[in-house]
């Protein structure tokens, strides 16, 4: 007797896992080589190492059969995977070169995400960027986008709460394990996030926040979402990363004018795909007519 598909897709989502903690290749370059054999499993068992090999997971080494085990109580804990191999794993994201070979998630991935905008900004937000943010965040949800941040202070905070305020999907793609909330004051609101939307991390659950986990955060929300829009951000922000990550992954940028006070954003605007606008509005017929030019030369 075959065993069910959903025994089979745990086994699959185990294997991904245990090929992430060999770290023989970069997760970027895993990730193809798991889609291009098709199975995480074929792959675990091309590879030429000892019967019973053990992998690492935060901190212990499991069994193959311990690792499915662990994606089980994982579920059990409201932490889901999604990997590659899953039809869940978020298509825009599908579509990057540095995409994650697995994400966890808390909530429910959803494919009207292929429809999202990634709004992010400083951390020390004035108040013409929270006001300008909800501005951004209201326009978009008038052609009902998917708002995407990053749960951390300022104006990733707003851009969530913002959606909250007018019932919108908003996803939260955080710089931790799902065990985790950076800042901790926003751990009720990453809690709300999950409830009825979505708290996406590439990170194993128990990851805390370190320097480096942020910019990989930032990666994958550009590559989650369709376009980037940036509202206030100084020349160390993350989210002056994150425009740069966006224009690497082909997907408009979209600047607030009022960020041509920087220095870093005069530069940014001279590239191609990067635009500056006065205000949502703008970014909604942008992205309109960006899109629908690229439907029409669909055959």
């Amino acid at each position: 007797m075959f065993p069910s598909s959903s025994l089979v897709e745990t086994r699959e989502r185990a294997a991904v896992l245990a090929l992430m903690t060999r770290r023989v290749l970069p997760w970027n370059r895993l990730a193809g080589a798991i889609e291009e054999e098709g199975s995480a499993m074929a792959l675990l068992a091309r590879q030429e190492e000892p019967a019973g090999r053990l992998f690492e997971v935060e901190g212990k080494e499991v069994t193959l059969d311990q690792m499915e085990d662990y994606v089980n109580a994982l579920e059990d804990e409201g932490v889901f995977v999604t990997t590659v191999l899953d039809q869940s794993y978020p298509v825009n994201l599908r579509m990057v070169h540095d995409r994650p070979p697995a994400l966890f998630y808390r909530g429910e991935m959803d494919p009207r995400d292929q429809r999202s905008v990634a709004v992010v900004g400083t951390r020390k937000a004035s108040h013409r960027g929270l006001a300008q943010t909800s501005s951004v965040v209201q326009a978009l949800i008038e052609r009902d986008y998917t708002i995407v941040s990053g749960l951390a202070e300022g104006i990733d905070t707003a851009a969530h709460r913002a959606a909250l305020h007018w019932n919108q999907r908003t996803v939260g793609v955080v710089g931790t394990g799902l065990r985790h909330a950076f800042p901790k004051k926003n751990q009720e609101l990453q809690d709300l996030l999950a409830e009825r939307y979505a708290v996406v991390s590439q990170f194993w659950p128990g990851q805390e926040p370190r320097r480096w986990t942020f910019p990989q955060r930032n990666a994958v929300m550009s590559g989650f979402a369709r376009a980037t829009v940036v509202v206030e951000a100084s020349k160390t922000s993350g989210a002056r990363m994150q425009a740069r990550l966006a224009r690497e992954h082909g997907r408009p940028v979209f600047l607030l004018d009022s960020l041509l006070e920087h220095e870093w954003a005069q530069k940014t605007q001279t590239y191609p795909g990067v635009y500056v606008v006065e205000n949502g509005r703008q970014i909604g017929e942008h992205l309109e007519r960006l899109y629908d030019s690229q439907l029409e030369l669909v055959p």
